[in-house]
């Protein structure tokens, strides 16, 4: 029952003003006309003797000016208690409709005569935001889907691995040691998965701090990591590392070099390769070669949990994060971010950050 105090109160001033406004008017022309039409002093014979007597039409002018007043003081209450519920009434339709939404229901829209030019465009702005919360949430939503369905799988398989092991009575201290080893690499893989799951979460967060730091440096170390995984892959990796101071958070910018890395690496072809720069300005580029990638698929690959050409497996070992992570973390640099497929297949990626004074 609280809800439309605020408006009845918006009304009330409304009216109120609009009657002050309406009874000053009222006051000032009954003024103007009044004033030329008082006479005073003026004499008249009284019957049946030679005297006079002065009189005054002033009292019946004020007589008729009171009950003029209080005619135009009730009818500009009046008037000014309908012209303000009509001022305010999209307002009680934008309340109403506000109010009846939920996080189910944001896909409505809020409808407002086009005769009220300003609150159209103020339910115009809450469309605006509405529409932005309805994806977040769609987004949020099919987000904690898949990395359900992601943690759930090795869960399951580990669950059927040791029940089969539990109940196989010819196991051997051989079979169980393989098992324990595949355990082991699941488990590893869930850890990979969790630890892209924080780092995600982490780049959407704006930074704290910002650091001074060589992009170049970053991307070296990273590269000489990924080195015995370029070897066992078979694909040459080329670097042209300028030193390019930048803003920023190293640890969270050595995540990004690492993904764009990892991702070059298993999205590749035998003997395909892998090219890595940076520039003085801060521009960072990886370049890879690959099976080809529509253009129109390039936006999708951003999104968590999107492979190329797979839905939920392939054989590269990825769960679809790294883009992902890559661009949460350019987001809270305030890096611009842009991929277009390479000449020889692959992505051509690049991610520009704030150079240092």
């Amino acid at each position: 029952m609280t809800g439309p105090a605020p408006r009845r109160r918006l009304r009330t001033r409304l009216a109120l003003l609009h009657a002050a406004f309406a009874f000053g008017c009222g006051v000032l022309l009954l003024a103007f006309v009044n004033l030329p039409l008082i006479s005073t002093g003026h004499t008249t014979p009284v019957d049946g003797s030679d005297g006079a007597q002065a009189t005054s039409n002033l009292g019946e002018l004020l007589r008729y000016s009171a009950v003029a007043l209080v005619f135009i003081a009730a009818l500009s209450v009046v008037l000014g208690w309908w012209i303000a519920g009509r001022a305010v009434r999209p307002l009680q339709v934008i309340t109403s409709s506000a109010r009846a939404m939920s996080a189910d229901t944001l896909a409505a829209r809020l409808r407002v005569p086009a005769a009220y030019q300003e609150f159209a465009e103020l339910a115009d702005t809450l469309d605006d935001l509405l529409r932005r919360l309805h994806a977040s949430f769609t987004a949020q939503r099919q987000f904690i889907a898949n990395a359900s369905h992601e943690l759930r799988t090795p869960l399951t398989v580990q669950r059927t691995m040791l029940q089969l092991t539990l109940t196989d009575p010819h196991a051997t201290n051989e079979t169980l040691r393989s098992a324990c080893h595949e355990l082991l690499e699941l488990g590893e893989q869930q850890e990979h998965l969790i630890d892209a799951l924080l780092t995600l979460a982490t780049g959407y967060q704006p930074i704290d701090r910002w650091e001074r730091f060589d992009l170049a440096e970053v991307t070296r170390a990273v590269v000489l990591d990924h080195r015995a995984e370029a070897e066992r892959r078979g694909v040459r990796v080329h670097t042209v590392l300028a030193a390019a101071p930048v803003l920023g958070d190293p640890r969270l910018a050595a995540s990004l070099v690492t993904n764009l890395v990892g991702n070059a690496l298993r999205h590749n072809v035998p003997d395909g390769t892998v090219e890595v720069a940076t520039t003085p300005t801060g521009r960072l580029t990886v370049g890879n070669t690959g099976p080809p990638i529509p253009a129109a698929e390039i936006g999708r690959l951003f999104q968590p949990f999107q492979r190329h050409g797979t839905d939920r497996t392939d054989d590269t070992g990825g769960h679809g994060l790294g883009l992902a992570v890559v661009a949460a973390i350019a987001q809270a640099h305030h890096a611009s971010l842009a991929a277009c497929p390479g000449p020889e297949g692959g992505l051509h990626i690049t991610v520009d950050f704030s150079p240092a004074p």
